[in-house]
């Protein structure tokens, strides 16, 4: 498939707008009610959508949530998954702290070889503050159960604001000095309307500073066919990568290959524009494969060239939060 002079094939599915956590960044600070069950699309639906977006050219999956492990059934799920057999990558996007050592075990036995794990700090105390739970070690405790058991890489995002984790930069870092993690910073997004002020927002060069005041020069690192946006770095010597991901400071949006499901059955473009899709409800009403492949198709017709975050921000108009869309 191609959007404008972009070839698409990775496909990011949400199979809840359910969490277990209340991170900050995340979860609105007003009042909010989730997704009724009837309204979210079934693993079936999800499936055959998934199918026919293969057939389209999506060879890369990843799966999100919410958290898509506090979803029933999730195991039987990624394993039907796993036989579609033109998926080349599987990978899931978790917080980890439903990830016990068997069960991510049971996921590389599903071929499932790459996990990225949300982590902003590692201060137990200040771990409850970001996200709402005292799941700290067990967070922890899965990160290094995936290494252990040889899930590579293992990613780990973060997103760092002024005032709460600033002052853990080079301590975050410092964890690829001896262990082959991706530590990647994501620049905070302003969706929805979360708790996070606008002043809290720390943006790429602030923290690659921080990061070479304390380490040296950060040497840039090559890229390779699946690499999503970060542009990575090491610590000269260091087993592991840092990335940034700079969707504000330095969109990156000529290079995006991304086309996203939502746990309502919409397909999305672009994760910082509102422009949604129903595919769900067709598929629902009787649609045929062909006619459902067209809306894949129309819809990529609607991939923005920029994403325009900063104007529509500044002009008061909201984009949906992230737990409604899946990262």
């Amino acid at each position: 498939m191609i959007a404008g002079n972009r070839p698409i094939n990775y496909l990011r599915i949400s199979v809840t707008d359910r969490c277990n956590f209340k991170c900050l960044y995340c979860v609105p600070s007003t009042p909010f009610s989730v997704i009724e069950h009837d309204k979210i699309a079934r693993y079936e639906e999800i499936l055959r959508i998934t199918r026919l977006a293969c057939e389209l050219g999506i060879t890369k999956v990843r799966i999100t949530g919410g958290e898509p492990f506090v979803r029933k059934d999730i195991f039987s799920f990624l394993e039907r998954l796993c036989a579609i057999e033109s998926l080349k990558d599987i990978s899931i996007t978790t917080n980890g702290s439903l990830l016990t050592r068997e069960k991510i075990k049971k996921l590389i036995a599903l071929g499932i070889k790459r996990l990225n794990f949300s982590l902003d700090t590692l201060d137990p105390v200040k771990f409850a503050r970001i996200t709402g739970r005292d799941r700290f070690q067990q967070v922890r405790d899965a990160i290094f159960s995936a290494h252990d058991l040889g899930i590579s890489p293992v990613k780990i995002n973060t997103v760092i604001l002024r005032g709460i984790n600033d002052d853990e930069i080079e301590d975050l870092t410092a964890l690829t000095i001896n262990h082959p993690f991706h530590i990647r910073f994501i620049e905070y997004m302003p969706m929805g309307d979360s708790a996070v002020e606008k002043q809290q927002q720390i943006l790429t060069r602030e923290v690659q500073d921080k990061i070479e005041s304390r380490f040296g020069k950060l040497v840039p690192f090559k890229r390779n066919a699946n690499d999503g946006p970060a542009k990575k770095y090491q610590i000269e010597n260091a087993r592991g990568i840092v990335g940034f991901i700079t969707p504000i400071s330095s969109h990156f949006c000529s290079e995006c290959n991304r086309l996203r499901l939502t746990s309502r059955g919409t397909l999305r473009p672009c994760l910082l524009n509102n422009y949604e899709e129903d595919i769900l409800n067709p598929l629902r009403n009787g649609a045929s494969d062909d006619e459902l492949k067209q809306i894949i198709i129309n819809t990529l017709t609607k991939k923005p060239s920029f994403h325009g975050l900063t104007d529509q921000v500044k002009k008061g108009i909201p984009i949906s939060h992230m737990t409604s869309i899946g990262g």
